[in-house]
């Protein structure tokens, strides 16, 4: 844990004290050991960016409001754009030197399968079956052969086939993998097994506790991404106030700029153009807010460098795949 991260303030701190209400100090064990390669404990996301004229409307506004941005991410899917949107959404990032992430394929809350429509939501957003699988597989070729560096998945078997297929080297070997809140681990485990899996990084719920974060980065290094608020599918948890402990917590960290009391924009269309592109709007304020409140906290001096985004070392099950230059896997 660095020295800022050690000094940062508690909201209320000094009244709460003074008024003999202070809280305990907080215990160096329950920090997070880990940081981003290159230096860095956080990093910032702007979700649900879904096609190039809501992606011009986020970097617009994050110039215009000094909101840093390390990743960028979709949630309708690759299919839902065309080659030439995919470029220049590409491109515009590039020049930004900005993280693409993409999702993969379809999913099983737009399947024929009734169970996803039930209370339970049955397999959820896994895929369902053999041509959905291989549905994420050709999205996951297609973006990576439009230049798409990272690729975002809501099921373990595809999340695992396409680590074979990056081991393998049918996809670049520095392609990210991230896995979906929509079937985001909740306990240390389930997390570890992500990690081995091929996820280079991993988005809990944002209900999880400081201490469930404390007990993940126990057995993992793997990044984190988290909704400081998250959307209201997923909770509509607004968690501004506790960002600089859960960066305390959850470090590496992908601070994740969602918006609560929005309606659902996926699968996008143009029937959704001006909400789009208000919400987009909104989620870089959202993350303006969440900056400065770390800043008055005096825990903003740990973020990762701008540009940076691989994982670092992370531990993966062993493949049977060989890969086509005929190297030796390391996995």
């Amino acid at each position: 844990m660095t020295d800022s991260a050690t000094a940062a303030r508690r909201p209320g701190e000094q009244v709460l004290a003074a008024l003999g209400l202070g809280a305990p100090v907080p215990s160096p064990a329950d920090a997070s050991p880990h940081a981003f390669p290159g230096g860095g404990r956080w990093r910032t996301e702007i979700p649900s960016c879904e096609g190039p004229e809501a992606l011009a409307v986020v970097l617009k506004e994050s110039s215009r409001l000094d909101v840093p941005i390390h990743r960028i991410s979709q949630g309708s899917g690759v299919w839902m754009l065309t080659d030439a949107e995919i470029t220049e959404m590409v491109e515009a990032t590039g020049e930004r030197d900005i993280e693409l992430c993409l999702f993969t394929g379809p999913r099983g809350t737009w399947d024929i399968g009734g169970s996803v429509r039930t209370d339970s939501r049955g397999a959820g957003l896994r895929a369902r079956g053999h041509d959905a699988v291989a549905g994420c597989v050709e999205d996951a070729v297609r973006a990576a052969e439009l230049d798409v560096k990272c690729l975002l998945v809501a099921d373990e078997g595809v999340l695992w086939t396409l680590h074979r297929a990056r081991t393998a080297g049918i996809i670049p070997a520095d392609t990210t993998l991230k896995v979906s809140a929509l079937i985001g681990p909740v306990n240390p485990a389930s997390y570890s097994v992500f990690e081995h899996l091929g996820a280079d990084s991993v988005n809990v719920p944002s209900d999880l506790t400081l201490d469930h974060l404390t007990e993940i980065r126990r057995v993992s290094a793997a990044p984190m991404d988290m909704y400081i608020e998250a959307p209201d599918d997923l909770g509509g948890y607004v968690r501004m106030y506790e960002v600089a402990e859960l960066i305390r917590r959850g470090a590496p960290l992908y601070l994740k700029f969602g918006l609560s009391k929005a309606p659902g924009i996926y699968p996008y269309g143009t029937h959704l153009r001006d909400l789009t592109l208000d919400t987009a709007r909104e989620r870089v304020r959202r993350g303006r807010l969440a900056l400065d409140l770390l800043a008055r906290h005096g825990a903003d001096g740990d973020m990762a460098p701008l540009g940076s985004r691989l994982p670092g070392p992370l531990h993966r099950f062993p493949t049977d795949v060989t890969p086509l230059n005929d190297e030796k896997n390391e996995d």
